[in-house]
């Protein structure tokens, strides 16, 4: 269970690390334009294709079956790996090539914000550069970004690919 948690978590954590750093790097070259959110979410559930995969190997290997506590927990464990791998190349990519990300972050935010939405915004953009100032907020929040996610697909998905 364990190879197979690491296997497919992997190959998912390598899908969702390279479409995040592609648009990190965008979003640097092109400050002021927002990168594609569609982009961003569909290739997060790519990856977690990998958790689908590996819950279907897992059940292939206990000969055909597998209970949805076994195929959460598998999910879960999948889950957890890719979005470690992301929070993790988020680190690297942060604090080695964009340390101003909250900033230009902040910048599009601001002028893309509706004129109504501008004091809310402005709120927001201030409390995460605050946040932004710790580590252990910056993995928080990056787990954040992805892991509920994984969370919410390994409950889908035990429940459709249980099989006693």
């Amino acid at each position: 269970m364990v190879n197979n948690i690491l296997r497919n978590g992997i190959l998912g954590g390598i899908i969702a690390a390279i479409v995040m750093a592609s648009m990190v790097f965008y979003m640097k070259a092109n400050p002021g334009e927002e990168p594609n959110s569609i982009i961003s979410f569909i290739s997060m559930l790519l990856a977690f294709t990998f958790l689908i995969l590996g819950i279907n190997q897992q059940r292939e290997i206990n000969n055909g079956k597998i209970t949805f506590g076994n195929a959460f927990l598998t999910g879960l464990g999948i889950s957890f790996v890719i979005a470690t791998i992301y929070v993790l190349v988020w680190l690297v990519i942060y604090y080695n090539f964009f340390p101003d990300f909250m900033d230009r972050y902040g910048e599009m935010v601001l002028k893309n914000a509706k004129p109504e939405d501008l004091a809310a915004k402005t709120t927001e953009i201030y409390q995460m550069k605050e946040w932004y100032k710790s580590p252990l907020m910056v993995i928080l929040l990056t787990y954040m970004e992805i892991f509920p996610i994984g969370i919410v697909i390994s409950l889908i998905a035990g429940l459709i690919l249980k099989k006693k």
